[in-house]
């Protein structure tokens, strides 16, 4: 969701006005809500519900029928949601469905959802009917939108993270944040699974913890995550047995875990969504690449934080478990951190619809 602010920002800036996001799971209105050019967020549950089971859908049915028909992205590589844009009365030439725009040969996710967004619709190409002016008429709103992804902490968030800082003893020293699990690590059964291609072993973390602290003495270092990945933390936090560690896990929503990243000196971190949100909040981070392709997925912020990525191979294939601790430690060395408090902090899908734009992933 973090890379959708990418789509997000230049809807908005064509349509100028908020882009209402159609989205499934619960860290989409968490994480948007409040971000520039968002407007309203409508949630499902689930996609795949029969609809006369599904109360959610039908309510955003209901609001996506009250809103009216405009231009709508749909961003989703499936077509489970695609007949509540039909129910609502959305038709197909008002549409403009990703999986009719593929990415380009060594397009990063960013510049796909950027381009998609640059697309009309068949209905309104060319016209600016109902108060759509089409895209030409606005391309120096659109070349002054940076590409990448972008978010803002607001003022809530800010006196969220002093309280919180200040409750755990954090609030005099610099941070480095670590995230160490993802959400396959912390599935049922053993870690290192087939389809787990985001574990690294807790041995080599531990290494990486010890030189981190070596080299910055002065600093606190939090072990990010969620509630489940609070044990896992633990675990290798004992290995490193070092000074000044916290495990933060089992207390950061996404509204704060963003605020601690635009705070924090750096971030290191397997390929995730906070790796995403740090390069999206002007965080340096090094950040380690299992199967996943750096090309289409390497963090990219608006900020142009220091991003460096790191990649492994086992047996010639693309594999996290090829990436030595010595290499993780020497990236972290190399990277230019954050050396202040970000000056933001203290100045300052699903179906994307906005008053003239709509968008679906």
């Amino acid at each position: 969701m973090v890379l959708f602010t990418a789509l997000i920002r230049v809807l908005h800036a064509r349509f100028r006005s908020p882009v209402d996001i159609v989205t499934s799971g619960p860290w989409s209105e968490p994480l948007l809500r409040g971000q520039p050019g968002v407007g309203e967020i409508w949630s499902l549950r689930s996609r795949k519900t029969p609809y006369w089971l599904s109360t959610d859908q039908r309510r955003v049915v209901r609001r996506l029928r009250a809103r009216g028909v405009g231009p709508t992205w749909f961003c989703d590589g499936s077509d489970a949601a695609r007949p509540l844009l039909a129910r609502a009365g959305i038709p197909g030439e008002f549409i403009v469905d990703v999986r009719n725009h593929p990415l380009l040969p060594g397009e990063h996710a960013t510049e796909q959802w950027r381009r998609l967004a640059q697309i009309t619709p068949d209905a309104v190409a060319g016209t600016a009917a109902a108060g759509w002016t089409a895209p030409e008429s606005r391309g120096a709103e659109l070349a002054a939108v940076t590409p990448g992804c972008h978010l803002e902490v607001g003022e809530s968030q800010r006196i969220d993270l002093d309280s919180w800082l200040r409750a755990r003893g954090l609030d005099a020293a610099p941070l480095i944040l670590v995230q160490i699990g993802n959400k396959r690590t912390m599935r049922r059964g053993l870690r290192r699974l087939a389809v787990n291609n985001k574990y690294w072993p807790t041995e080599r973390w531990a290494e990486v913890l010890r030189h981190v602290r070596s080299q910055h003495p002065q600093h606190a270092i939090v072990l990010l995550g969620t509630g489940p990945e609070y044990a896992l933390n633990q675990e290798v936090a004992a290995l490193a047995d070092i000074a000044g560690l916290h495990n933060a896990a089992d207390d950061l929503p996404i509204p704060r875990l963003v605020a601690l990243l635009a705070h924090g000196a750096g971030l290191i971190t397997v390929d995730s969504g906070p790796a995403h949100a740090a390069a999206a909040v002007g965080c340096p981070l090094v950040v380690l690449f299992g199967k996943a392709l750096p090309s289409l997925y390497r963090p990219w912020g608006t900020a142009g934080a220091d991003v460096k990525v790191l990649c492994g191979q086992v047996a010639g294939e693309p594999d996290m478990l090829g990436i030595e601790a010595r290499s993780v430690s020497a990236a972290w060395s190399s990277l230019k951190l954050r050396e202040t408090r970000d000056p933001g902090m203290r100045g300052g899908a699903h179906t994307l619809l906005s008053g003239g734009a709509r968008s679906m992933s």
